[in-house]
This record gives C-alpha cells, structure tokens and sequence, in this order.
C-alpha cells in the first residue's frame, strides 16, 4: 500500500501460568510472566476518507469482520468518535491457536497504529484499556514490554529477564482456550507467588495437565522437547518452547524436529518493535 504505516507485532511466551482463582463473571485470575519475542507478523495501515475497515490477509477460516484487527479498528473509531477508515493488510507468520498471543499483538498493534493514524491522541493506558475489551493479553503488546501479570492477565509490572533463544514447536494442532478453562479437571486455586521465587524456579504452567490429556500430539511434543532441556507450553498452547543459551544451540535442536511438527527459532526481546517503530 502506497504511504502506508508498516509494522511488526510480536508473539509472546508465558514463560509460566498459574491460575489463581475464578471470578464471579466467569474469567479466572492468574499470574503469569510475558516474553516477547523477535518472531512477528506484519501488518500494514492506511488510513482513508470514509468509514471502512477493509482487511486484506489473516487467518484462513476466520471472517474478517471476527478479526480481532477489524474489531480493535472498530473499537478505536467508536471510543474516539473517528469518522475515517482504514485500509489494512495482514501478514500472518504467528501460529494461530498456539498460544504465541499473536490475534492479541495483532489488535495491540492496530490499536497504536490508528491512534496515530486518526491522530487519536490516547495514552497506553487508554489504548490498554480498550484492549482488554478484546482479550486478556492486549494490555501487554499495547505496552510493549515483557511483563509479569496478574489479574487476568491486564495488571502489568516491568520484568527484566535474562537473554535467550528459544525453539518453539507447534504440533499439528490447535487448542480450543475456552475449553481449556472451562475443563473441570483445570487447577485453579494455585497460592499465589513472587517474582523472586519465579526467577528461581519455582513455577509450572496449570493448564498443561489438563491440554496433554485432550491434545495427544501436545503430550508428545513435550515429552520429545523434554530431552533436550526444560520444555513448557505456552499459555493453553499447543506451542511448545525451550530456552537456550544461544541461537546455533536452538538450532541444531530445530534440525532434529520430527517431520509434521512446525518449529521457529526466536530470540527474546525487551520491547515490542512496534513501539520501536512509532516511539524512538
């Protein structure tokens, strides 16, 4: 598209998940820890004249008009009154279904985009705001740094973590999240931890249990990750990762994948690209 605003949203890791509780309109609490990683869609803008949202690309299946790009677009233009439209192209590279956050970054990163675009004007916690009206995990690409989160999963803190690559394997499947924490078998009375005890090991993710018994291919593509280091999914998945010291150590596991699972070697990230693009 000529002129236009052109982005890369991020996937993110839950490096652990604990479910601490369930809340009287359905939604649980929990604590987890967000990565952002260096593995992103792209996604390009342009605003026009009149009032569409027009969405080229996405997820094959998906009607556009369910999008979470369309409806962060919508959101945005409601909240603030806009008149405009906007023109928009998806490229998609995050696995959908995985748990790899990438609807989530995506609406994160319509949101950024068109505030500016529309000239909008609204702070992060503004554009935050509107976001968890989508989904738990749009607050954190909206800030666009790595996280430790509560609630349900929109009360952010600034986490540093150490560097790292990571190999991410998605099995050929993809988990239903809503039926994950609808399970009856889901822990969800976890005690809740610090920051201090994570960074020293002291964490799991409680949806794992019950994703392995209902997506065989997951249970597998832990158990072979497994052999190779500490192997977690992230958030109800079906991704799989493990940290590394470096990229060539992520890679030579990447090269010995079994044949049918997809994989990607990622390296960790501070900070969102797309802040990087619309802020520095």
């Amino acid at each position: 598209m000529k002129h236009a605003l052109r982005l890369r949203a991020p996937a993110k890791l839950n490096l652990f998940l604990h479910v601490t509780g369930r809340r009287a309109d359905g939604y649980h609490t929990l604590q987890t820890v967000f990565q952002l990683l260096d593995f992103c869609d792209e996604l390009e803008f342009l605003a026009s004249a009149g009032p569409e949202i027009d969405l080229a690309g996405g997820v094959p299946g998906v009607a556009a008009a369910d999008n979470l790009v369309v409806r962060a677009a919508r959101a945005l233009a409601t909240h603030c009154a806009v008149r405009h439209g906007a023109r928009i192209r998806l490229h998609k590279r995050i696995p959908h279904g995985g748990g790899l956050g990438g609807g989530s970054s995506d609406a994160a990163t319509t949101l950024l985009a068109l505030n500016r675009l529309w000239k909008c004007g609204l702070s992060l916690e503004e554009l935050a705001g509107i976001g968890v009206g989508l989904g738990a995990d749009v607050p954190v690409f909206v800030h666009g740094r790595n996280a430790w989160a509560e609630g349900i999963g929109e009360q952010l803190a600034p986490v540093a973590l150490p560097p790292s690559w990571y190999l991410v394997i998605r099995p050929g499947c993809a988990v239903n999240t809503a039926a994950i924490f609808a399970d009856r078998e889901l822990t969800r009375d976890t005690p809740l931890t610090t920051i201090a005890a994570f960074l020293t090991g002291g964490h799991r993710n409680d949806c794992e249990a019950v994703v392995r018994k209902k997506y065989p291919e997951v249970d597998r593509a832990l158990a072979w990750l497994g052999t190779f280091g500490d192997a977690r999914m992230s958030g109800t998945g079906s991704c799989v990762f493990a940290a590394f010291a470096d990229a060539p150590a992520a890679r030579e596991v990447a090269a010995r994948v079994p044949v049918g699972w997809d994989r990607f070697v990622a390296r960790g990230i501070d900070r969102s690209p797309t802040h990087e693009a619309l802020f520095d």
